[in-house]
């Protein structure tokens, strides 16, 4: 009970960086601005998360879970509210880059909970934690998009705030304070944690490979829903930002598919697995050059990609919790500050390949980015698979 919670908390938190998503389009013309210039607000979140990931995530191999959780979900509260309530579209980007700077809730909880589970389930507690994930972008697409359109985007961003104060009262009864004995070790000073984190790559590279892949693998999903979004709110297509989010809904399905995946991991070996969701993710977005002139169509890749998406993410960090239980958080800071270091500037590559050649031009960069990802995947079972590698 207590990994769900964990999992619907995370929810909560991440679904704050996403309800721009469905709502792009209506935040762009509150604001008077152009397809590209609105890239701007999802890429200053991105990097601005990257950035709390590298300063702030550390501080979880020191620091206690519940005290830690607190000092990250109440400044999101606070920006979330002025997001909502932002009347200049410098103050609104202010907020939501304060929001993602603090946003390391999900990213933290992986490896807490990666100290308390037996390895045997390392894939299915993660697994259920991405659902968890998952669930929270759904309802940032759905919902917001809903909500949005019925009763205006500033809306969107209320409820969020209400969820935010829920997780702030929930947070320090679910996350367990006490240390176990057999994992202690001296506490490294702040600074000390930060100085470690090139040796650690150093010693470790095989994180790298890892994060680059999920950071192309985030790169894509941001930059096709934003694509998605700005080509079916435009005048060519017609449709209204709910239906954005009817389209996101398909992300239900992961709350079913991504723990039974995650088991599957287990059983196959994380990298296998990887190679295989990001072959089948490739085949998604080769679909998207067949899709964009029809909603119904568009159902087809958008079903593909939202089932492989996870899986490679699930995976890749499996391939850091293999490691010594010390040194997993400061793992998940390098492999999450490169993803969203690339997601942000992924977010203005989207936009601004849609504003420069429509929806080729997101066809485009999706084929390129995809397969980068695939090739690099199947390096990283090739280099895995030799005996010396570290």
């Amino acid at each position: 009970m207590r990994l769900f919670a964990l999992a619907g908390a995370s929810a909560a938190v991440v679904a704050n960086g996403y309800y721009v998503q469905p709502l792009i389009g209506r935040v762009a013309a509150q604001f008077r601005l152009g397809a590209a210039m609105s890239g701007i607000i999802p890429a200053a979140n991105q990097v601005a998360l990257a950035l709390g990931i590298f300063f702030l995530l550390p501080l979880g191999d020191r620091v206690g879970p519940r005290r830690l959780t607190l000092m990250f979900v109440v400044p999101q509260l606070l920006a979330v509210a002025g997001m909502a309530m932002a009347k200049s579209f410098a103050l609104f980007v202010a907020c939501s880059t304060v929001l993602g700077f603090f946003t390391i809730t999900p990213y933290l909880v992986p490896a807490y909970v990666s100290k308390h589970v037996p390895v045997a389930r390392l894939g299915y507690a993660t697994a259920v934690i991405s659902a968890g994930v998952t669930g929270g972008i759904l309802f940032a697409r759905a919902g917001g998009g809903l909500i949005g359109r019925y009763f205006g985007w500033r809306a969107v961003y209320e409820a969020g705030a209400g969820l935010m104060l829920i997780v702030c009262f929930l947070m320090p009864f679910v996350m367990q304070e006490r240390r176990d004995p057999a994992l202690a070790r001296p506490r490294l000073s702040y600074l000390l944690l930060l100085r470690t984190l090139p040796s650690i790559v150093r010693e470790h590279p095989g994180v790298l490979l890892s994060a680059a892949i999920q950071a192309l693998n985030f790169g894509i999903f941001l930059s096709v829903w934003l694509g998605i979004s700005l080509h079916l709110t435009s005048p060519q297509m017609g449709y209204g930002v709910d239906t954005v989010g009817y389209l996101g809904g398909f992300s239900l399905l992961n709350l079913a598919t991504t723990p039974r995946l995650g088991a599957l991991a287990d059983r196959i070996g994380a990298r296998r697995g990887r190679l295989i969701a990001a072959f089948v993710q490739w085949i998604g977005v080769a679909a998207l050059g067949f899709a964009g002139g029809s909603l119904w169509l568009l159902t087809v890749p958008v079903l593909i990609m939202t089932l492989a998406g996870p899986v490679i993410d699930i995976t890749g960090r499996m391939t850091l919790f293999e490691k010594d239980h010390e040194i997993r958080t400061r793992l998940m800071t390098i492999y999450i500050t490169v993803m969203f270091m690339a997601g942000g500037a992924a977010s203005w590559a989207g936009t601004a390949a849609y504003g420069r050649a429509g929806w080729p031009g997101i066809v485009a960069l999706e084929l390129a980015l995809s397969t980068l990802l695939t090739v690099l995947a199947y390096a990283s079972l090739r280099r895995w698979r030799r005996p010396d590698a570290p």
